[in-house]
């Protein structure tokens, strides 16, 4: 299980790192441009393999010689590929989607109440959060804040910087421009 879970895990982060959309929020505008976390992942994981390949040569100074059965034999390429085959689907998931089961809720709250106990004890702490919390979503990250918030201001703040740099190409004139500015500035202070 551990096994397969790790390869679920790893392919999940390879597929997102190398090829796989975001399938989040326009309110979240997260990206991974940390070089220098990343360059200390890589320093990790060289010395993780390693170090493990010296402890195992350390504390196992004589190789043994393992005979497995055919079926224990291609047991970690079974569970590997079902790992990746898992890992992938679940990167297919929407983290942002509605739930199906919404569809049903009277009838899933229902089945789900034991003697209408979470009803009672629980309604008034997670009724009204969760609530407000849809409402929060439905008018903002649904709303204005996917005009105004996230990739948006992203590009907003790029056509800006683009539009700084091209007034920068020009920095001999700007500054000519503001030397007479200033000339004629100083020129008017003193009379």
């Amino acid at each position: 299980v551990s096994t397969g879970l790790t390869v679920s895990y790893t392919f999940r982060l390879i597929f997102y790192t190398l090829s796989g959309g975001f399938n989040f929020s326009s309110l979240n505008s997260i990206n991974d441009s940390g070089y220098i976390m990343l360059a200390g992942m890589f320093g990790l994981i060289f010395f993780v393999i390693f170090g493990g390949s010296l402890l195992m040569w350390l504390i196992l100074p004589t190789p043994y010689f393992i005979c497995l059965p055919f079926i224990m034999k291609i047991m970690a390429i079974l569970v590997s590929l079902l790992g990746g085959i898992i890992g992938y689907e679940i990167s297919q998931v929407s983290l942002s989607d509605f739930l199906k089961s919404m569809k049903y809720f009277s009838i899933s709250q229902f089945l789900a109440s034991m003697w209408n106990m979470p009803l009672l004890s629980t309604l008034g702490v997670s009724f009204y959060p969760l609530y407000l919390s849809k409402t929060i979503y439905l008018n903002f990250d649904q709303g204005w804040s996917e005009y105004f918030g996230g990739q948006n201001a992203y590009l907003n703040f790029k056509k800006s910087t683009l539009f700084l740099q091209m007034l920068h190409k020009n920095n001999f004139k700007v500054f000519l421009s503001f030397m007479v500015f200033w000339v004629i500035f100083l020129f008017l202070m003193f009379i």
